[in-house]
């Protein structure tokens, strides 16, 4: 039996204008190949439980308000979240802990992000992350080359290192005794435990992005075009 998130109790009768969440600039002007809707439901604050609330303010403080969509939902994987939220909760710990609080550079985070990424096609989490590294210092050109799936033209070794750890475990699961030595030069044993760790979290949100066909906000082209298979 499908079972939807317990939602608020019913609230006192309101006004036409605040009868339902906004409607998405993301429903109404759609141009590329995405469908008019994630397959889970936008849902706003006010009509969550207080456990997904608190899950909700929880994402919003520690990423900020730009995630809230113009129909008043979440963006990218956080809508799924709330839907569940008794495991929303330990997801959102565990991306705030792993994306701000590791020993592992930013810029470093950031490839491996695209390069999990990259493997799954995950749309959202490549049109957001991209940008991010970029603004972090890893090259166009080496941005570029993740995405196509080429080999990056690297300047940086350890952005080389940081690449072929989370392209083998992206690709294979395992990683080779040369793959492994270099990362262990470069980051120690907690900063491996931290980037395995990384990887393995964007893994998860790739899936929740793929499974629930999760929209690019309106006008944004994908990288991929409509490769599904």
């Amino acid at each position: 039996m499908v079972q939807r998130p317990v939602l608020a109790a019913k609230a006192p009768a309101r006004s036409a204008s605040q009868q339902s969440c906004p409607v998405s600039l993301a429903q109404v002007n759609r141009t590329h190949y995405r469908p008019a809707m994630s397959r889970l439901p936008e849902l706003c604050r006010d009509q969550l439980s207080p456990a997904a609330q608190s899950v909700w303010d929880a994402i919003v403080g520690t990423r900020g308000s730009r995630l809230v969509t113009p129909g008043g939902g979440l963006a990218g994987p956080f809508n799924a979240f709330v839907h569940a939220p008794d495991v929303g909760r330990g997801l959102a710990d565990l991306g705030a802990t792993l994306r701000f609080g590791t020993s592992i550079d930013r810029r470093l985070t950031e490839v491996a992000i695209i390069t999990v990424g990259a493997r799954w096609k995950a749309e959202f989490e490549w049109w957001a992350h991209a940008r991010m590294a970029r603004e972090h210092g890893v090259p166009d050109a080496v941005v570029a080359a993740i995405g196509r799936g080429a080999d990056p033209p690297f300047e940086a070794d350890d952005e080389r290192v940081v690449h072929a750890i989370a392209a083998a475990l992206a690709h294979r699961g395992h990683l080779t005794e040369p793959v492994y030595n270099a990362g262990l030069e470069l980051l120690g044993d907690t900063g491996m435990v931290e980037l395995v760790s990384l990887c393995g979290y964007y893994t998860l949100i790739s899936f929740l992005l793929n499974a629930f066909e999760v929209e690019l906000p309106a006008g944004r082209q994908p990288m991929w075009a409509t490769s599904r298979d």
